[in-house]
Parts: C-alpha cells; sequence; structure tokens
C-alpha cells in the first residue's frame, strides 16, 4: 500500500478537494483507496456524507487504542463513499482534544502508521487529509506517508503559510530514517488575476526543484462535485479540475517509480 498525505499549514488551499480528487481517479484506475480525515472539522467526512459529530467511531478510536486496532473495529471504523472502492476512516470533533492530552503521552506520533500497517493487505492506496496547523494530528500524517502533497493557492499570503510547511517538513525529516518526498502544488490559480500569476512564478522561481510545474485552476465543477457529494471525476470527468487532478496523479506516479528506480 502507497501512503500519501495531504498536508499545508494553511487552510482554504484545497487540501481536502486535492485528497478526494486522487482518491476517485485512484479508484477510476482500479485501485483500492482508504481515506483518512484527520482534520478535526471533518470536511472530508462530511464531503461524503457523514456527520463528524454524530458518528461513533472515528480515528479518535485509533488513538485510544494507541494504533492497535482491535479486532471488529475496523468493520466498524471503515465507511462507504460516493465510490464502492473507496472507503472512509472519518473525522470526529474528539480529535480537537488530542491536543491537549498529547504532552502527558508517549507514542501517539505514530498511531496512524501503526493502524495502516493492520490495513496494509486491503488496499492499495492510503490519502490522509490532514489539519491546518502543526500538532499531533499533522505529524500522525507526516510520520505515516511515503510522500507529501502540499496544495499552495496560488496568493501572495499562501507562500508564508508554505515556507512554515517546508519548515516543519524539515524538522519531521530529522526524526525519519529517510526524508520524505513532496510536492508543492499550486492550486486555486486564475490566470486572469496578477496575483495568481505572480505567485505561481514565486513558486516556480523559490521551488524549482519540488514545485510541480503544472496547477490546479479555479473550477466551479469542483464546488459543484462537493455539494454532490461525489468526487470530482465521478461528477465531471472532463472537467477542467479533473483534467489538472489527473496530469498531477499522472506526474505523482511517475516520480515515486523514479525514486523506487534510484
Amino acid at each position: 500500500m502507497r501512503v500519501w498525505a495531504v498536508a499545508n499549514q494553511k487552510g482554504g488551499v484545497g487540501k481536502t478537494t486535492t485528497t478526494i480528487a486522487l482518491a476517485g481517479l485512484l479508484a477510476d484506475a482500479g485501485k483500492r483507496v482508504v481515506v483518512v480525515d484527520l482534520d478535526p472539522h471533518g470536511s472530508m467526512t462530511s464531503y461524503f456524507g457523514h456527520n463528524p459529530d454524530a458518528l461513533e467511531h472515528s480515528c479518535y478510536d485509533l488513538f485510544l487504542h494507541k494504533g492497535t486496532v482491535p479486532e471488529g473495529l475496523p468493520g466498524q471504523l471503515l465507511l462507504p463513499t460516493s465510490d464502492q472502492r473507496i472507503s472512509l476512516l472519518p473525522s470526529s470533533t474528539a480529535l480537537a482534544v488530542l491536543e491537549r492530552q498529547s504532552p502527558g503521552q508517549s507514542g501517539l506520533g505514530l498511531v496512524i502508521a501503526k493502524s495502516l500497517a493492520q490495513l496494509w493487505q486491503d488496499f492499495d492506496f492510503a490519502l490522509i487529509d490532514s489539519p491546518p496547523l502543526l500538532g499531533v494530528l499533522m505529524v500522525n500524517a507526516l510520520a505515516a506517508s511515503q510522500q507529501l502533497v502540499i496544495p499552495v493557492q496560488t496568493e501572495f499570503l499562501a507562500v508564508k503559510g508554505l515556507e512554515r510547511m517546508v519548515g516543519t517538513l524539515a524538522m519531521i525529516n530529522r526524526s525519519r530514517k529517510q526524508a520524505l518526498p513532496y510536492q508543492i502544488v499550486p492550486t486555486l490559480f486564475d490566470r486572469r488575476t496578477q496575483a495568481s500569476l505572480g505567485t505561481l512564478k514565486v513558486l516556480r522561481d523559490t521551488y524549482a526543484e519540488s514545485v510541480w510545474q503544472g496547477y490546479i485552476p479555479v473550477d466551479t465543477r469542483l464546488r459543484d462535485a462537493s455539494r454532490a457529494g461525489v468526487t470530482p471525476s465521478q461528477f465531471d470527468g472532463k472537467s477542467r479540475g479533473v483534467i489538472a487532478y489527473r496530469a498531477l496523479l499522472k506526474h505523482m506516479l511517475t516520480y515515486k517509480s523514479a525514486l523506487q528506480v534510484a
């Protein structure tokens, strides 16, 4: 199973949309995918029609059991989505209390990695949607992943958030055996605005080796898919946004293969 995390320390940059779009395209290709919602706001959980405030079981259960999933619990935790090949490990508002609990507990940083290891044979891919702040949940996402996607909205304030995220990644890499490869993905690009054009140039000039050379455009069809509760490719496989995400997925799969060969 390949594990990808989608993270940024700034909200509103397209993390959840990116996670779901990539998961949908992988499912379209016949892959079995589990999406993991580690954001206490539960945007991805809500996207697929589940109420994070009313769920009996969620990712919080994994932290209660320190990553040792009791027999039968995976069946209770995994929820259906709009695509039969995609299963959801949902969020709940209870995840928000982990930040207050974590200073007194050891081993919380590897809970998701340990939990996914028990699902290794059941899925081809795991995609983790992380919260927009540095804490135990983001640390879990980064520790569990083999590849990181950093969506960055193409506006100048988002570049500052990227600087913080790259600094966080450098800190995390010091505790990993192998540095976590990452792709910066420009999102919400509008070629009609100087802000988008200027920010895209800054990203490509400053992070030339890490930024994906494409971009995800502003596309109302992505928002429409969210309203319908289906993956973007299910809603409109020929939309500009889906075409861009399809190109991103192809790049990521090729990039991963190159890493394995190296």
